[in-house]
């Protein structure tokens, strides 16, 4: 078995390694940067336009506004009506979509390879032409807060997560969720989008990741002819925030009406800043897979099928973002049990973890996991093209992903159980709990937080 999955890590590399250097970059004199990745197994390009903003940037009292812009995105241009976007991508026989996170905001189009032009011409153009009018705004901004009301307020599970989030993070911006405070959407005004996007959008802030069955000469020409004339613009400081270090467990509950309670366990972790020479983001990240990487890792073993006090049980954790992060635990008690029953077993087996540690096999298993799951990704010309614009987004850069996933297979054992040790504390912990109210009964008041806590 050991000889299995030692071939099978180093095939795995190897395939990733030749994969890797496909990769093709310049930048424009205008500073935008154009990355190009070669992949000729089908006739389709991926156009990504990543922009370094999200709403880890934004300001009190205007949260939202990251998001609330990248609805305004399809609002139309001088020379593109509302809606036309989508038309003509669509006519293309193309898909499209954008989305915003704490850190960036990206827009990005899959459709045949002779399209490429019009994909480019079209996002180029709302780069510097967007037509922000009070009228779009003000129906734009109803859709966003319906979104919330959906997304959030609307399901207990997103609810609990926003408590959760907005209670870890006491200072740092994470604090708020990307798609704002309704409290903050309702008083949004258009000016606030233009200010956004007269600030934050602009060539040498974004990164323009092309992918699939292209010629590198070909696209960079493209860019250069679609997004050259772009002006530069001065930037202000992205700002470095920090979250002040936790001393001393934290508690919340949310009602709301559920079928089933559910806990969530989050506690404070570093990301990673230097690929090279870090090594507990990445023992962090073997810990997850050896509590929840796959069916039989140790969460869904224990709590799951044998003492059967879950009907599910989870674990997570994100090493690759501009700000701190969680290593989370989470779990559904099963019928007739309680979240103090889930929390017990949870803390039992980080009990174990810290105390005996993880063998070399399930070492080698979650390794073998790992591996498999980030060269089976590369099938799919999107994630390839994802990859590279997050990292980019984040200040780490392309050029990290085979180094990090040298580094994620040296991860020790003793290494996993002494992050197991100095992070998963109580005093780096914070605790949220589901409280299911009636179905049918009236809804829990909001405060204008969104939330109640107790």
């Amino acid at each position: 078995m050991r000889t299995i999955l030692f071939y099978l890590i180093l095939l795995l590399g190897l395939s990733f390694s030749a994969a890797q250097a496909e990769v093709f970059e310049r930048t424009l004199p205008n500073g935008l940067k154009v990355i190009v990745k070669e992949d000729h197994r089908a006739p389709v390009v991926v156009q990504q336009v990543w922009y370094k903003v999200g709403s880890m940037d934004e300001s009190t009292g205007t949260t939202g506004v990251a998001h609330a812009l990248e609805h305004m995105m399809f609002k139309g241009t001088k020379t593109v009506p509302a809606g036309e976007f989508s038309r003509r991508i669509a006519a293309a026989g193309g898909r499209e979509n954008a989305f915003t996170s704490s850190d960036y905001t990206a827009y990005f189009q899959l459709l045949y390879k002779s399209r490429l032009p019009l994909a480019m011409k079209l996002e180029a153009d709302r780069m510097q032409n967007l037509n922000l009018t009070e009228k779009e705004f003000s129906k734009e901004i109803k859709v966003v807060m319906e979104e919330r009301r959906m997304r959030t307020d609307d399901d207990p599970q997103s609810r609990m997560n926003e408590v959760m989030m907005a209670t870890s993070y006491e200072e740092h911006p994470y604090h708020n969720p990307v798609i704002g405070w309704m409290s903050d959407l309702q008083k949004l005004t258009v000016n606030d989008v233009k200010a956004w996007y007269k600030t934050w959008y602009a060539p040498n802030n974004a990164t323009l990741v092309i992918a699939g069955d292209v010629k590198p000469k070909e696209v960079f020409a493209l860019a250069k002819r679609y997004y050259g004339s772009i002006p530069m613009r001065t930037l202000p400081p992205r700002h470095n925030f920090f979250e002040p270090r936790q001393i001393g467990i934290k508690r919340v509950v949310v009602k709301a009406p559920a079928e089933l309670s559910r806990l969530e366990m989050a506690y404070h972790t570093p990301v990673l800043r230097d690929p090279e020479h870090d090594w507990k983001p990445y023992a962090l990240d073997v810990l997850a897979g050896v509590l929840a990487g796959n069916g039989s890792a140790r969460l869904n073993q224990h709590l799951v099928r044998e003492q059967q006090v879950a009907i599910s049980a989870d674990a997570g954790y994100d090493d690759e973002s501009r700000g701190p992060s969680l290593f989370t635990l989470d779990a559904t008690p099963s019928t007739g049990k309680t979240v103090q029953d889930v929390e017990a077993a949870l803390r039992n087996q980080i009990t174990l973890l810290q105390k005996n540690g993880v063998s070399e096999d399930e070492l080698k298993r979650v390794k073998a996991q790992v591996m498999a799951d980030e060269v089976y990704k590369r099938d799919s010309v999107f994630y390839q093209a994802m990859q590279i614009g997050q990292l980019e987004s984040i200040g780490l850069g392309y050029k990290a992903i085979p180094v990090m996933l040298e580094k994620l297979q040296a991860v020790t054992a003793e290494q996993v159980q002494q992050v197991a040790r100095e992070f998963l504390q109580d005093d780096n912990l914070t605790v949220a709990v589901l409280d299911p109210q009636p179905l049918s009964g009236k809804k829990l008041h909001q405060s204008e937080g969104g939330f109640n806590v107790r």
